[in-house]
């Protein structure tokens, strides 16, 4: 009965715990992919611009690398007042049951992949205070992982899965879609062999890599979308739009499996392509165009 009784406290313990640790992790591989796909002069103006990353002033949040970078976004969100403008910069709720649309979701530009579009812009401009400048390469590297994550991008009016309980596994305690996604099924698939940067990148080709860092940010926001539809619910709902069942749905370890390989290429594209900004910023002084009308 001890035991018992050890094994239930460890897993509400697991199931109450946030999932922060887990998708940092994750954030700073994406970093790590993106650091290692850079060409030679975009790493080192990254670094340069890090130097300079005391402007910030947050020295509970330092940001001495571009993996640091990457979770200095989530690192900032205790500090209240100072950061609060940037709550709703981290995901774009579009709903996964009609047809794919930012116009909504994105209102006044006030979800992650507007915030994508408008750091690569002020990134890329050197005219402008090496304090905006470190801010935007942080806040750019953080976003496109999130964009990476399929419940920062489609929802079926539940907050990004954060109001859908489930099961993960035996685990229940406070686990819904939403922490599952950021934490646990990212935590399995990253570590899983062949794990880390050479593990991710082992056996694509550049054309490979290539396909995976094109596109826009319009595309890639849809391909989280389709992502959190066609993985994410319908791993867990016969339907993915159809009525909730009356008691959790379980995600299983055979659904664990199959989603390893989905949330291993969402990753392993996070960091391609956030390479690929990097460069266009800082080698080119490229980035992508204002949006009109509100799209």
């Amino acid at each position: 009965m001890p035991i018992i009784r050890l094994l239930a406290a460890l897993c509400a313990l697991f199931a109450a715990a946030p999932a922060a640790a887990y998708w940092d992790y994750t954030h700073r591989l994406v970093a790590s992919i993106a650091m290692d796909q850079v060409q030679p002069q975009t790493r080192a103006k990254i670094r340069a611009l890090l130097r300079e990353s005391w402007r910030l002033e947050t020295p509970e949040c330092p940001v001495p690398t571009l993996e640091d970078a990457s979770v200095w976004a989530d690192c900032i969100k205790p500090m209240g007042d100072r950061f609060s403008y940037q709550n709703s910069w981290h995901y774009q709720n579009v709903d996964i049951c009609k047809p794919f649309s930012l116009r909504e979701a994105c209102k006044d530009g006030n979800c992650v992949s507007a915030q994508i579009e408008r750091n690569a812009r002020l990134l890329a401009d050197t005219k402008l205070p090496k304090r905006d400048r470190v801010m935007a390469l942080a806040y750019l590297t953080h976003f496109v992982g999130d964009l990476a994550q399929p419940m920062h991008g489609g929802d079926r009016g539940d907050r990004g899965g954060n109001d859908l309980a489930v099961r993960y596994g035996i685990i229940e305690g406070r686990a819904n879609l939403h922490s599952i996604w950021d934490g646990w099924i990212p935590e399995r698939a990253v570590t899983t062999p062949p794990a880390g940067v050479r593990g991710l990148l082992g056996g694509l080709s550049a054309e490979d890599k290539a396909k995976l860092a094109g596109g826009s940010v319009e595309d890639w926001s849809r391909d989280s979308w389709a992502a959190a539809r066609e993985f994410a619910y319908a791993s867990l709902l016969d339907d993915p739009c159809g009525p909730l069942p009356k008691e959790r749905p379980t995600l299983t370890e055979e659904d664990v499996q199959r989603l390893i390989p989905v949330v291993r290429r969402q990753v392993t594209a996070g960091g391609l392509r956030l390479a690929r900004m990097l460069d266009d910023a800082l080698l080119h002084g490229k980035a992508p165009e204002r949006r009109r009308g509100g799209d």
